[in-house]
């Protein structure tokens, strides 16, 4: 049996919290944790609470610990390169959080940089993985609703970051709600098996009032390969049923998928007996597959499904929707 992985988090917030609780599901013959802050009492709480194998009072001293075999990247956007590529330097494995990078040329830096250490790099979009993501390019891969006409993606929910928010900075965060955190459900859009080849977005103006300043809406339109058009709808400002519950739905020539766009259930009719599916709970947001895959990729030397290549193809993406006029 292969020896358990040592990977060390850099950064012990929120979504190291997330992390954490997936991880320990995953169990500590596969991947053994370690946590580092730049506040060390804050690192050797995390090791506590979730059973950590050590602890760090700066990132610096987790990189260069050669007990250490991978480490992931949970600080804001802003600081994601920098540890990435002094990471890869010392000879590590990476996760790194998404957005990965705010730039394309940080994406080629680290490509560079991946290729000269031979190393792993997973960029952290958990949505890949998730057993809704999965069941939908099942069903669309087997043509059940026959050829796809209309994609409609709705992830609305009211969600204000404080005053105090790093979130708030656009510098920090690499830009705006959308760029930060909806950047995920334009992966998931394109994710499905069609590729988006065109692509614009339209953004209200920004809330004047409350603490969460940031533009926090945005409307994409775009185009599939195979000439079925789709669009977004994507919000943190606007009430929703159980903060954040809607109605997805993929329109073919046979037939429409409907689900519920956090992956609750998927329901498909058309001229075809009803199909109700559901993709289960146990690895709801992907976390477990994702970190399989990591391990995979380390132990055999083949890539990541979502290597620093595919998250590229995001970031342009990213790119044409804040270039549009």
């Amino acid at each position: 049996m292969a020896e358990a992985l040592r990977l060390t988090f850099l950064g012990c917030g929120f979504i190291t919290r997330v992390h954490s609780r997936n991880l320990r599901r995953l169990g500590r013959t596969d991947i053994v944790a370690s946590y580092a802050s730049r506040d060390r009492a804050k690192a050797e709480a995390y090791r506590r609470r979730y059973g950590g194998i050590g602890s760090y009072g700066d990132y610096e001293s987790a990189i260069a610990d050669p007990n250490v075999d991978a480490v992931l990247v949970a600080v804001p956007p802003a600081h994601h390169l920098d540890l990435t590529l002094r990471a890869l330097d010392a000879g590590k494995h990476v996760i790194v959080e998404k957005p990965a990078f705010p730039s394309m040329p940080d994406f080629e830096a680290a490509v560079a940089a991946r290729d000269r250490a031979k190393r792993v790099v997973l960029v952290g979009e958990n949505d890949h993985y998730k057993p809704l993501a999965v069941e939908l390019r099942r069903l669309l891969a087997e043509g059940l609703i026959g050829d796809m006409v209309f994609a409609h993606y709705v992830t609305i929910a009211r969600r204000l970051k404080t005053a105090d928010d790093w979130r708030n900075d656009e510098r920090m965060a690499g830009g705006d709600a959308f760029f930060e955190e909806g950047i995920h459900w334009l992966h998931f859009a394109g994710s499905l098996g069609p590729r988006i080849v065109r692509i614009a977005g339209f953004r209200p103006d920004p809330a004047r009032t409350g603490a969460d300043r940031r533009a926090k809406s945005m409307m994409v339109a775009f185009q599939y390969d195979n000439s079925a058009a789709g669009a977004l709808y994507y919000s943190r400002e606007i009430p929703s049923l159980w903060r954040g519950m809607r109605q997805s739905r993929i329109f073919g020539r046979n037939g429409i998928i409907t689900f519920e766009s956090n992956g609750l259930f998927i329901v498909a009719r058309g001229s075809f007996v009803p199909r109700f599916v559901w993709p289960g709970i146990t690895d709801f947001r992907g976390y477990r597959a994702m970190y399989r895959d990591f391990l995979r990729a380390v132990r055999t030397g083949a890539a990541p499904e979502m290597s620093l290549e595919r998250a590229m193809e995001d970031q342009r993406l990213m790119d044409q929707v804040y270039a549009s006029p």
